[in-house]
């Protein structure tokens, strides 16, 4: 789909530059899959995916790990085009019990933390016996929060970006590659 590592994309009005090539992504994620194997080895963790965006990205992942897992959706939405709308949308609700459960929730991205401290709220209220996050993208400069995110594949910088799930406006999410806004 996206092979030429140096082309630009156009999603909607916007146009886009590679940023992480397709085959950086999968290696960092075979690493996070190892790392998550070795501390989950003993435990029957949960894994919820947080959707749109992270349904790639987890696919890839699950693969990596090495034990039987059980897997949820929640659909959050919280973007309109290329900002935050400060608000949380669930539109795809949590249906699985967690109480007493380790918990591991995928992320695509996390740039202010906003929706993943409302979420955040709402799963410790069901009482899981831990919550650890996974997220693909992490954008430390924009981020609001102080919780701790246990296993990033990548620390980038406060850009808007798209591919590998991500998307702007529902577009881009099939590219194989991440792209960044071209500047």
């Amino acid at each position: 789909m996206d092979s030429d590592k140096n082309k630009i994309v156009k999603a909607g009005d916007l146009f886009f530059e590679p940023y992480l090539d397709r085959e950086v992504i999968l290696d960092r994620v075979s690493e996070m899959g190892v790392a998550i194997s070795k501390d989950y080895v003993d435990k029957d963790p949960i894994f919820i995916v947080v959707l749109n965006g992270a349904f790639i990205f987890a696919a890839d992942l699950l693969r990596q790990v090495n034990f039987h897992c059980e897997t949820t959706f929640v659909k959050l939405k919280s973007y309109d085009g290329l900002a935050s709308t400060g608000n949380l949308e669930t539109l795809l609700g949590l249906e699985s019990n967690i109480e007493n459960r380790d918990v591991v929730v995928i992320e695509d991205i996390i740039d202010t933390g906003n929706t993943l401290h409302r979420f955040m709220q709402e799963l410790s209220q069901l009482k899981p016996s831990s919550i650890s996050l996974v997220s693909l993208l992490f954008k430390e400069e924009a981020f609001n929060y102080d919780y701790s995110i246990d296993y990033i594949g990548f620390t980038i910088p406060d850009r808007f970006v798209i591919g590998y799930g991500l998307d702007y406006n529902d577009l881009g999410r099939n590219l194989q590659s991440i792209y960044q806004l071209k500047s």
